[in-house]
């Protein structure tokens, strides 16, 4: 159980203020970023072939505490079907309040990396909403001294590709959320038998943690059950981080004339950072999400080359033909699976 609200208000209180900027710089970074939505949209629809008929819409922007206070929203409203399945007792909500401090907490160290977000659970009405955080971007394109016109179109490209991922693919945003329900409600129902099974197991699983360097602890603990949904959704997630890298960059030139300089040392970016930085980062599971985006644009890059943009846009047919975490590592063996 997590206090969401105060999740919110810890994270916007503790989230530090972006760059400083000239009023009539940052206003015109605002104002483009909103713009350069609707454009960035209609180059992904053409290249991927997706969206065709749904309106443009532009994102909206905002700084860093409203990221937070959205975030907070969004997730509040995915996981609220299942957490009413925890029975906190008498100290429910005291620990709903120390996991939303932990939560904020959180969420204002991720509040000064997040460029951008498309959250299918968030917005006023809870039905999606693609937000651009404008200090963010105004600093990463000022530390990587690449073109702002550019930059901003670049993280544009990808968050619109999520944006379409979830409205172009009907299915998708509850596929997600029954997923996401499915494997909150399986840790939540565990009991004092199965806590005593987890602590039993724990010294098995260290020795196959140091064998499995790519399984991290906590999933080495899980059922069975637990840990296939885990995989569904590392998987899913993988996809849709790898096609939208694919897609920003294969936009091209034309759009982003600089885009080679930017990918390059944006990627160089990504393994930035002092120690402490880098080790809040691997416990915030941000370093995995890192391998994610290669992952995910190895697979989208080898179907697109062996099938085509048509053959790739197969895996939006039904979950059935999402690709399972092992076929992610092997894309030529969901190219046969689905296009047997």
């Amino acid at each position: 159980m997590v206090d969401w609200s105060l999740a919110a208000s810890t994270g916007a209180f503790l989230v530090k203020g972006g760059p400083s900027v000239p009023f009539d710089e940052a206003e015109r970074a605002v104002t483009e970023l909103r713009e350069l939505t609707k454009d960035a949209e209609g180059h992904v629809r053409e290249l991927t072939g997706l969206g065709a008929g749904l309106p443009l819409l532009p994102g909206a922007v905002v700084d860093r505490p409203g990221w937070v206070r959205s975030a907070a929203a969004g997730m509040d409203a995915l996981t609220s079907k299942a957490l009413p399945r925890v029975q906190g007792g008498p100290l429910g909500p005291l620990l709903a309040g120390s996991a939303g401090v932990q939560t904020g907490v959180v969420l204002s160290f991720l509040a000064s990396r997040v460029l951008g977000q498309y959250d299918p659970f968030g917005g006023p009405e809870r039905t999606g909403q693609l937000l651009l955080v404008a200090p963010n971007v105004v600093a990463a394109e000022k530390a990587m001294k690449v073109d702002g016109t550019d930059f901003r179109m670049w993280v544009c490209l990808h968050e619109c590709t999520h944006r379409l991922q979830f409205t172009a693919v009907n299915w998708l945003r509850d596929y997600f959320a029954d997923e996401v329900e499915r494997l909150i409600g399986g840790l939540a129902s565990t009991d004092a038998e199965g806590l005593a099974d987890i602590f039993g197991r724990l010294p098995d699983t260290l020795k196959e943690a140091r064998k499995a360097k790519s399984l991290g602890i906590a999933e080495l603990l899980q059922t069975p059950q637990q840990r296939e949904v885990l995989h569904k959704l590392l998987a899913l997630s993988t996809l849709l981080e790898g096609h939208a890298d694919y897609v920003m960059d294969a936009v091209g030139p034309a759009v982003v004339p600089s885009v080679d300089e930017i990918r390059a040392k944006f990627t160089q970016r990504r393994k930035g950072g002092g120690v402490f930085d880098r080790l809040l980062r691997s416990l915030l599971g941000v370093e995995a999400k890192m391998r994610q985006y290669a992952e995910g644009a190895a697979f989208t890059r080898h179907v697109i080359d062996t099938v085509g943009m048509a053959g790739f846009n197969a895996v939006w047919t039904s979950p059935n033909t999402l690709p399972t975490k092992s076929e992610i590592s092997d894309p030529a063996s969901w190219v046969r699976r689905v296009h047997k």
